[in-house]
């Protein structure tokens, strides 16, 4: 998969995002020792869980690939004309 642009700042807003979606569907907040891996994972897999992200394969599953699968995501639900989008 092609590196996005903007791919940082997008995973921090599907970050951002995907706590306040866990948040509301009940789970608790992140904590300050939670590292950035651990967050990523919980979020693809609530999403995936929810049908809101489409999987990836077993092999493929791994930090780098759910990072992009979350950049993906988050691309498509901003609006077109997002600074982050350009």
């Amino acid at each position: 998969m092609k590196k996005m642009k903007n791919e940082k700042e997008l995973l921090k807003k599907a970050l951002q995002v995907g706590q306040v979606y866990a948040t509301k569907r009940g789970y608790k907040a992140f904590g300050p020792t939670d590292s950035a891996d651990q967050k990523v994972e919980c979020i693809y897999r609530l999403l995936l869980n929810d049908k809101l992200l489409t999987g990836l394969p077993a092999d493929k599953e791994n930090g780098l690939n759910m990072k992009r699968r979350l950049v993906k995501w988050i691309s498509a639900q901003l609006p077109a004309d997002h600074e982050l989008l350009k």
